[in-house]
């Protein structure tokens, strides 16, 4: 099956579009990746159509390190993924939560790690008044620390439903430098320790989404967390027209900090590893 290519890429924006938030994702890997065939690119979209129209879309990034599917009927999730079995080895995969399980059907993968989030989001309209100016860009200074609290985000993550040692995390200090490299990563430092950082995981004109915000277990309640998603927030929405964020469904204190911030909860999400 071969992927889509730039004549189809007015098609895709259309399908994307239709539900913007919880496509949002796909429509920053859209503008990064663009509609290159597959081997010219890091990743490449594939397509299904009905009636002339598309109706699903699946982004593979590489051989399967990362597969998103377009917010669209399952069904049609669920013929696109068993055209293209056999063409990927899946390894991680993110979207609405009922295309991902799609997904998982059709290519008859048990993955590792589930984990059911819910999607918030977020126009200027919606922003309360929290800001701390000193929330910023990281630097190549800041990598070390970095690196230590994504370790320990992902770890206090899934420590409650993972083995650690299972978890591919070798490439992990690879994606913090390259992100800082790239302008997505600010963090909030106290007497010269990073307390607090939060990532914007996907940007496009229709807006981005923000992840993995983590803050200190010392430096918790104290408001760094509040204040620095209302900074970023309304920093991001001066030139965007909106924000998405994913939160697990059994992070209670993270899901009152978005609604506190103006965050308004969306359709179930999940992120899987295989």
């Amino acid at each position: 099956m071969e992927p889509l290519g730039p004549e189809d890429s007015e098609a895709l924006r259309t399908l994307l579009t239709r539900d913007i938030s919880h496509n949002l994702y796909l429509l920053g890997l859209w503008e990064e990746f663009g509609m290159a065939p597959r081997g010219e690119a890091q990743g490449a979209f594939y397509g299904r159509s009905v009636d002339g129209a598309l109706s699903a879309a699946l982004f593979v990034g590489g051989t399967g390190g990362l597969v998103v599917p377009s917010a669209s009927d399952g069904a049609d999730v669920a013929e696109l993924s068993r055209a293209l079995k056999g063409h990927f080895q899946l390894e991680s995969a993110l979207g609405e939560k009922a295309a991902v399980d799609a997904l998982l059907r059709a290519i008859a993968v048990r993955p590792r790690l589930c984990a059911e989030q819910r999607l918030f989001s977020v126009s200027a309209d919606d922003l309360g008044p929290f800001t701390n100016p000193t929330l910023r860009l990281a630097t190549a200074q800041d990598v070390p620390q970095l690196q230590a609290l994504a370790r320990a985000a992902v770890e206090e993550r899934l420590r409650a439903r993972f083995a650690l040692e299972d978890v591919p995390l070798e490439a992990l200090a690879e994606r913090v430098e390259r992100r800082v490299k790239c302008g997505r990563t600010y963090v909030l430092s106290v007497e010269g320790r990073l307390v607090f950082k939060i990532d914007v995981g996907s940007r496009s004109q229709y807006g981005a989404e923000l992840e993995g915000l983590y803050t200190l277990p010392a430096e918790r309640r104290m408001g760094h967390a509040t204040l620095s998603l209302g900074q970023i927030s309304r920093h991001l929405l001066s030139s965007l027209p909106r924000l998405t964020l994913r939160v697990d469904e059994d992070n209670g204190s993270l899901a009152r900090i978005a609604q506190k911030v103006g965050y308004v909860a969306k359709r179930s999400m999940r992120v899987v590893l295989a």
